[in-house]
This record gives structure tokens, sequence and C-alpha cells, in this order.
């Protein structure tokens, strides 16, 4: 179902809502609503029937102030979800309103679901809000990531101006799992201090839930060195789950490392092997 909304003056508002289900031995989108310019259009299965890739698509292509965006996947039991977008996220420049995305993504006993956007790119003056609520049932499983750019550096602009405030949860079976909140403001020392940022540009975070994560597998995910020799980055393990994070000036270094993590962690997590969305490729 395709409501069309027209822009206000307080901006767009667009949800997606998603539902996938295992029927026999295939993974089905059995529900796609969409309202406004949010939507998937098309199931596809690149690696059998068994996972079902969705790409994520936002018309206008960036999130001005006073857009909303909320983005329901609920993935019943025993399916299994990979979730992405065709390209960059944009986030513009606002005079004064806040623009807003919620992700709420809920994952089934034995389900798994994958999170894997490309990355985020931030304009100095933004204002933008970033929420992902994941909520997983025993023996449900999550990857996920988010590669954050501030500023497009590109173009020599730095993220001088504008705020950013993200949070993400986490809860496996009613307890709570991961719970983060940030709250960052253009031009902040933070961006450059030790405690912060310190001078990067570029800040991603992985996380893989559900499963305790084997000795020899931590060994092996932190042998893995990033290609952009001045980044910071770092791996923890806490009971099911990982965290891994990245700090540097490349967001194609960032993601090349999280798909070199995501190789070695997709099979110990979910039974197959990594095979990269086709979209990447184009």
């Amino acid at each position: 179902m395709l409501i069309e909304s027209p822009p206000t003056a307080t901006g767009w508002r667009a949800s997606l809502d998603l539902r996938f289900a295992r029927r026999d031995s295939a993974t089905l989108l059995t529900q796609r609503r969409h309202y406004g310019p949010l939507r998937v259009q098309k199931a596809l299965y690149p690696e059998g029937d068994a996972v079902c890739h969705a790409i994520l698509l936002h018309p206008p292509a960036g999130i001005a102030g006073g857009d909303e965006l909320e983005i329901s996947v609920a993935v019943e039991a025993q399916a299994h979800a990979l979730l992405t977008t065709p390209g960059a996220g944009k986030w513009y420049r606002s005079a004064a309103p806040w623009a807003s995305q919620t992700v709420k993504l809920e994952v089934a006993a034995g389900a798994a679901l994958e999170w894997l956007p490309q990355e985020t790119i931030f304009f100095a003056g933004c204002r933008a809000a970033m929420r992902n609520c994941i909520t997983l049932a025993e023996d449900a499983r999550y990857l996920g990531w988010d590669v954050w750019c501030l500023g497009r550096t590109a173009s020599g602009e730095r993220f001088d101006q504008g705020e950013l405030r993200v949070a993400t949860d986490i809860h496996l079976a009613g307890t709570p799992l991961w719970i983060e909140q940030g709250h960052l403001s253009g031009g902040s020392p933070l961006l450059h201090s030790p405690a912060g940022l310190a001078g990067r540009s570029v800040c991603a975070t992985l996380l893989a839930a559900g499963a305790d994560i084997a000795p020899e597998l931590l060994a092996a995910c932190r042998a893995l060195r990033p290609v952009e020799a001045a980044a910071l980055y770092g791996i923890t393990v806490l009971p099911r789950l990982l965290v891994a994070r990245y700090l540097g000036h490349s967001s194609e270094a960032a993601r090349t490392w999280f798909i070199e993590l995501w190789h070695l962690l997709r099979p110990a997590l979910i039974g197959r092997e990594a095979q990269l969305p086709r979209i990447w490729s184009t």
C-alpha cells in the first residue's frame, strides 16, 4: 500500500512497515506498507530463497529539516532478512527544524536480521536525531552497522555547525543488552578531544547480538586491520554482544573493515557465508 503525502512547511513525513515470514524453506516479504517517500521495490534473493534481501529507498535522496522518517521491520520465527540502501544517506543543513529517523527492528525466535546501510553523511548545519531500537527474542540474531560522516570532507566542509543526537538500544528476551546515547554539536571540543572523535570525521559502529562470541572468533576479528593507517579502532565483547568501533577519515575504509568482520561473524552467528548485496557493486 502506498499513500503519497505532500511536503509541508515542517517537512516530509514518511514511514515504512515491513514484515518477513518463513514459508517452507523460503523467507518472504509478507507485509510492505508505505506512507510518503519511503519504500522498497521488491524482494531479492541473490543467495537463495532462505534469505530475503530488501533495498530501502528514499526517493528525495536526502533528509531536510522538519522531515520525519519511521522504519519498522519485523522478522518472524526462523526467517532471515537483510536490509541495505542503494547509496549514502544525506542529512541536509537546516535553518532551524530538526529532522528525525526512527528505526524499530523486531526479530523473533530462531530468526536473523542484518541491517547494513551504506554510509550516512551529516552536512554541516544539519539538526539530526536518529534512534535505533532492536528487540530480539531468545535465540534471535542481529548483525548491523552504522557509518557516519561528519561534514562533506571531500569538498573541505567540516562539521562546525549543527547538532546530532543518536541513540541505540538492544533488548534480548526482555533484558537490556546495549543502551547508548550521544549528543554532538558542530564545533564542539569533543570533535577533537581524545575522549571524543579525536579529530576524525568518520565514526562507525558494528553490533553483533544474540550469541556469545568464541575466543578464537574474537581473536580472528581482532587480527583484521583497517586499510586506513591513521584510523583508531577496537573490538569489545560483552555477554551475547560484540561491538566494533572505528574512527577515521574514510567511510570506504570503515565499511571495508566492517565487511571483513561480517565475513567472519556471519557464519558463526547465522550459519551462512557472507554474500555481498548486488547493489553495493553498482
